[in-house]
């Protein structure tokens, strides 16, 4: 098998160019593709992602990273970015996801059409993978630490953001306060139609879904992906559902920015996540 290698990519997005990165050992013939979704505060070369990525690709996929237009990163990584995170909505968050399909599927990024397509979210990023769990272009699915839910703000919080119009999210690891202005907010109060119902949605994935969570999780209660895991499995019919909990494992199953090495629980959700890609794509 060939070795892996990287390629940079801009494609357009919903609040400005999506930073794209391809791995892959064939650009020449098709073979199946993984998109790689971050979470919230999150980019593409957070801790994990790139090794992630990297084992993905050794295993004979190709694989896309890509930064959000709204994760409010550059391409090294820093949050410079920051007017673009404040009017993010999980909305574009969906719409820069579709456009990376397309360009997965049409051959925007300079490797054939994929034979099949997986796609592995974290966080917010699974979240939005459920949210889009029954599109037809997608194969298999993996979320990481999904969150079952757009409101992840207090009532108080909601409160101070409605009278303020912004609400300011301060990264512990930066220092950088991060605001959010008011059409996130008014995106959550208003989703009356239950589109961005990460529960609802859950029952609608057509694709087999592996689920891996910590019951530690600081940042998504387990209680989540239990829901999910229910929702999914409650449907029944013939789409396969498998719900894997990471005992001690927190949010990042140990992995840290910049990336300080490979942890025992990081090591098992990558190793489930290739075999479940391996097994369901072709």
């Amino acid at each position: 098998m060939a070795t892996p290698f990287l390629t940079k990519h801009l494609l357009p997005g919903s609040l400005g160019d999506l930073l794209v990165d391809v791995r892959t050992g064939d650009r020449s013939s098709p073979r199946p593709a993984v998109l790689v979704i971050h979470g919230f505060k999150g980019f593409k070369d957070w801790g994990m992602f790139p090794p992630l990525a990297d084992r993905l690709a050794n295993a004979g996929f190709t694989v896309v990273s890509f930064n959000l237009s709204g994760s409010g990163a550059d391409d090294a990584g820093k949050f410079s970015l920051l007017e673009r995170f404040a009017r993010a909505t999980y909305r574009d968050d969906l719409e820069d996801i579709d456009r990376m399909l397309r360009a997965i599927a049409e051959g925007d990024l300079e490797f054939p059409s994929p034979t099949s397509v997986g796609v592995v979210g974290h966080s917010r990023g699974g979240g939005a993978a459920v949210l889009i769990g029954d599109d037809p272009r997608i194969d298999a699915l993996v979320t990481w630490a999904g969150i079952g839910t757009i409101r992840r703000w207090s009532d108080n919080d909601m409160k101070l953001w409605r009278e303020r119009g912004v609400l300011e999210i301060l990264n512990a690891r930066t220092g950088q306060v991060m605001p959010l202005h008011d059409e996130a907010r008014r995106e959550i109060e208003a989703d009356a139609d239950g589109a961005l119902d990460i529960g609802r949605a859950a029952a609608r994935v057509a694709a087999p879904w592996l689920i891996i969570h910590g019951d530690q999780d600081e940042a998504v209660p387990i209680d989540e992906a239990r829901r999910l895991a229910a929702a999914s499995t409650s449907r029944g019919g013939g789409t396969e559902t498998e719900f894997v909990v990471l005992e001690g494992a927190g949010h990042t199953f140990g992995a840290a920015h910049p990336f300080a090495g490979m942890t025992p629980h990081l090591q098992e959700a990558i190793d489930q996540t290739v075999g479940w890609f391996s097994r369901h794509l072709g």
